[in-house]
């Protein structure tokens, strides 16, 4: 068997949510997907970025002392190695967490960990993610996770599947897991965290979601598959800031697993606007890497970078109408998941690191100890999918068919520096200072007034 066993978990079944204890919440979706008395719940978390880790750690913690009723366990690929200088880094962290260092002492896990430091071994990404380190989060350990490197093992008999993968690896995967399914009697549920879209040109142009991708590649229902997106900064959660998300997708699923889901400091409420959460959770990685070159450019400026929110969050109302007929309201959540990762984000963070020169394009966008940078090809597709002239709409102001990536200034922006590489990091300050640009009320106020709804981008 290819993985391992972890130790107990939070041992603490009291503590009431909605007024349900976590063995009575776990009861309520083991009767839903009818399990019997001896056969355990089985989750399998698809991917270990920062995020996939740490929701797969907010179950254990949760529920990994229920081990008759419950297993939870997280697939990543074999073989990525740890360098020295984050072994070095890990180390100091080990040393500054007196539970931490108990912990691995306690399971003879400590002494490699000394040998990494003195470079006398190699770690590796999976290696470590048992012990309770995920390698794009080195600074926030979590709680040991059972690891499995092989994938038909992790996912063939699971009954519920967390898609933690980027929106870029997400297909390829799910193809794979396609053909471990052919066999299935019963589909799982899948709750993809995944942010992100990828673009199709034929046969006519549209996007496709991480939802979507699922589902083509492994033939389960739609109304099998969830989103769950927040305002989630995921070392944060893990260390117990009070965080919110919703799940969104059918009803049948979707309530009982906000409440399975929800803990005292991670409220989780559920919607049934799937499109709109998912399309927002790419476009706000999109503009999240302008907001980042706007901070780093004007020196944090409130000021400028209130400007900027002002124009992106109208770009994005406008992209979700036409791409939804009556799309959620950007407001509450949606709107603090916007503001969070523009503030806070992996991919604000990218946009900083570009316009002080301490990155490069050429360096690609999988970046060592952040992960995939998932904006830099949201800001691709979605350039390639607004542009197609068919898809022209009324100008407000001349009057003329033009394509709808030309009512989004900062989206043209944007491609123009990452993707086509016309123009430098500071053009996006000159987008903003163009005396030309309406004002984002405007655009909001078209979107919601006129008939732009294409149900064919979303290959409808």
């Amino acid at each position: 068997m290819v993985g391992t066993e972890i130790d107990g978990s939070n041992s603490n079944n009291t503590y009431i949510n909605g007024g349900l204890s976590v063995e009575d919440k776990l009861n309520d979706l083991r009767t839903l997907l009818a399990k019997s008395d001896t056969d355990p719940l089985r989750i399998a978390s698809v991917g270990a970025g920062a995020w996939g880790s740490v929701f797969a750690a907010l179950l254990q913690d949760a529920y990994g002392h229920l081990r008759d009723k419950i297993q939870i366990r997280v697939w990543r690929r074999p073989g990525r190695t740890v360098d020295r200088a984050t072994a070095e880094h890990l180390f100091d962290v080990i040393n500054s967490r007196e539970d931490v260092l108990r912990r691995l002492i306690r399971r003879c896990a400590y002494l490699k960990y000394v040998e990494a430091r003195l470079g006398d071994r190699t770690l590796y990404a999976d290696e470590i993610l048992k012990d309770g380190f995920c390698v794009n989060m080195i600074d926030t350990p979590i709680c040991p996770l059972k690891v499995v490197t092989n994938l038909q093992e992790a996912v063939w008999d699971a009954d519920i599947v967390i898609n933690g993968l980027p929106s870029t690896e997400t297909r390829d995967v799910f193809d794979e897991i396609g053909n471990y399914w052919k066999e299935r009697i019963t589909a799982p549920v899948i709750i993809s965290l995944s942010k992100g879209i990828e673009a199709e040109l034929e046969p006519e142009p549209h996007i496709i979601t991480p939802t979507q991708m699922i589902s083509r590649s492994t033939g389960i229902p739609m109304e099998n598959i969830l989103y769950l997106g927040g305002p989630n900064i995921a070392s944060e959660i893990y260390n117990k800031e009070y965080a919110n998300a919703r799940i969104c997708g059918a009803e049948k699923w979707r309530k009982p697993l906000a409440k399975f889901l929800r803990q005292p400091h991670f409220t989780v409420w559920d919607n049934g606007d799937l499109v709109t959460h998912e399309v927002m959770g790419g476009l706000k990685n999109v503009y999240a890497i302008g907001a980042g070159m706007v901070a780093s450019l004007t020196n944090e400026s409130a000021t400028s970078k209130s400007v900027y929110f002002a124009h992106c969050t109208s770009e994005m109302i406008f992209i979700t109408h036409l791409l939804t007929k009556n799309p959620e309201k950007l407001a509450g959540p949606l709107l603090a998941d916007t503001y969070v990762t523009l503030l806070k984000g992996r991919n604000a963070w990218y946009g900083q690191k570009l316009a002080n020169g301490e990155l490069t394009l050429d360096m690609g966008d999988s970046i060592k100890g952040k992960g995939m940078i998932q904006g830099v090809s949201a800001v691709k597709a979605f350039y390639e999918l607004l542009s197609q002239s068919h898809l022209s709409i009324l100008h407000p102001d001349e009057k003329k068919p033009v394509a709808p990536v030309e009512l989004c200034p900062i989206l043209k922006t944007l491609h123009k520096i990452l993707i086509s590489r016309e123009v430098p990091t500071q053009a996006i300050l000159q987008a903003l200072r163009d005396e030309t640009m309406n004002d984002p009320r405007d655009r909001i106020e078209m979107a919601q007034t006129h008939p732009f709804y294409k149900p064919s981008l979303l290959g409808q």
